[in-house]
């Protein structure tokens, strides 16, 4: 009797792991569909700018609507998914991302775009704090959550490299609009699997929301990265930079008041006190700096510099996406063996190390012998530290305020990402200026330029390694 019972309930945990596993992957595509969009549009800009008219300045708006409102909502998206319930929130930000992505590729006027691009932004600032925080809940233990959390940094590796790829070959062959109506095919397939696979979670009781901090701090928020979006294009010393830079600075003190006074703060800045959750999100600025710089220069050089058309260089960058998957999948087990701050910290030193050896990659460099070697490294080194980087951010992290360091980890990587391209775009760009000006031919003063950049990269990952030292180790 005592056999057959225990056969008859062997298999629940089994069906029931599997479930997860399953929701882990719709979850994992909505994350793919976030990084992909931050990448994927780059390469379409020239032909989208053709047929609505819009000229360089206009451009870059395209991709600033969407970071400005991504980055500036993150944490108030965090904290609406745990005041009103991880699931639903994730399922109104997919939905929203859907439709926006969707008016995207319908619109026929710059203005349309860039309401689209905003709205798409503010969608996933609510889908991707949410996602995580369902991830956590999915797996509570810490050895599930880091195999978890391995298959989440290899989709958001994929998603990186796969942006260039697929952006080449939709707009060469679907036109410019494909690369946005290609997330709503995806986002559809999440919106019907995610209630199947993940049941309704209890919000969390409440009072009022912190409104005053809401507003202050997505205000603080927005201008910091619109700060940091006008280094790149009207310079440092701008009144726009200025001004927004000072409105960061006044928005960022009050909103620090606020919530020391509040009832209910969006932000308890007691969640600092978690010296893990502190350390993961200051490495996570570093090696969010480290990565957007790195994937910017190295498009612009192998197009402008090798010549390589848009198609090649996406497929030039697949051995640094394949290692980086292929490493996040095997980190869960490294992390078991060392631990995750000398996982974290090795991963770090080798992602310098592959940035160090890229900046010596001259004018004329050849793929095999240049580029390969330090791709890969980079990508070993990428892999290992963005898994063990996330799982510190929301370590020891309670369920009620999950959603919030869902929320932290990716405001953390959007500044990061854009205080990256806007510190050392400008070095690069001085570097080379200053090379044509003494008479350099131009591909010897951009290598150099870039070489310079990657340089700096690596500095930052090294800066990276030095803070992940703080970490307490389990």
């Amino acid at each position: 009797m005592t056999t057959t019972v225990t056969s008859a309930v062997a298999p629940a945990p089994t069906a029931r792991s599997t479930r997860r596993w399953l929701a882990l992957s719709v979850l994992a595509l909505a994350q793919f569909l976030v990084v992909l969009d931050a990448s994927i549009v780059n390469i379409a800009l020239p032909v989208l700018g053709a047929q609505l008219g819009m000229d360089t300045a206009a451009l870059a708006w395209v991709i600033t609507a969407y970071v400005l409102a991504f980055g500036g909502l993150l944490l108030l998206g965090g904290r609406l998914a745990d005041r009103y319930g991880h699931r639903r929130i994730f399922l109104i930000g997919t939905a929203g991302f859907v439709a926006a992505s969707a008016l995207a590729g319908l619109s026929f006027t710059s203005e349309m775009l860039l309401a689209a691009r905003a709205l798409q932004g503010a969608s996933a600032a609510l889908l991707a704090p949410a996602a995580l925080a369902l991830l956590t809940h999915l797996f509570p233990e810490t050895g599930e959550r880091t195999k978890a959390l391995g298959v989440w940094g290899g989709v958001a590796g994929i998603g990186s490299a796969a942006g260039v790829l697929l952006g080449g070959v939709l707009t060469a062959t679907l036109g410019w609009q494909s690369v946005f109506f290609v997330n709503v095919p995806i986002g559809a397939i999440v919106l019907v699997t995610i209630p199947l696979l993940i049941t309704r979670d209890a919000p969390a009781a409440r009072g009022k929301l912190d409104i005053p901090g809401a507003a202050t701090i997505t205000g603080a928020l927005v201008a910091a990265v619109g700060a940091l979006s006008a280094i790149e294009q009207v310079g440092l010393t701008h009144p726009l930079t200025i001004g927004l830079a000072a409105a960061a600075t006044v928005l960022g003190f009050a909103f620090v008041l606020i919530e020391r006074r509040a009832a209910e703060p969006l932000v308890p800045l007691g969640v600092f006190r978690n010296r893990n959750l502190t350390v993961g999100n200051v490495v996570m600025l570093l090696i969010g700096a480290a990565m957007v710089a790195l994937f910017f220069a190295l498009s612009v050089y192998m197009q402008a510099v090798l010549g390589y058309d848009a198609l090649t260089t996406g497929l030039t960058q697949l051995p640094l996406a394949g290692a980086l998957v292929i490493v996040a999948g095997v980190v869960p087990a490294v992390i078991a063996r060392i631990g995750t701050k000398t996982t974290l910290i090795g991963s770090l030193v080798l992602l310098a190390g592959g940035l160090v050896w890229l900046s010596f990659a001259p004018a004329d460099a050849q793929f095999i012998t240049d580029i390969l070697g330090p791709s890969i490294l980079i990508g070993i080194g990428m892999g290992g530290a963005f898994v063990t980087t996330t799982q510190l951010s929301v370590d020891g992290v309670e369920g009620g305020e999950s959603g919030l360091a869902g929320g932290l980890v990716n405001t953390s990587q959007q500044i990061g990402g854009a205080l990256g391209l806007a510190v050392l775009g400008t070095v690069a760009a001085l570097r080379t200026e200053t090379l044509l000006d003494a008479g350099v031919a131009a591909p010897e003063a951009v290598t150099s330029g870039f070489s310079w950049l990657f340089l700096g990269t690596a500095v930052v990952a090294v800066i990276a390694a030095i803070a992940a030292g703080l970490a307490r180790e389990h």
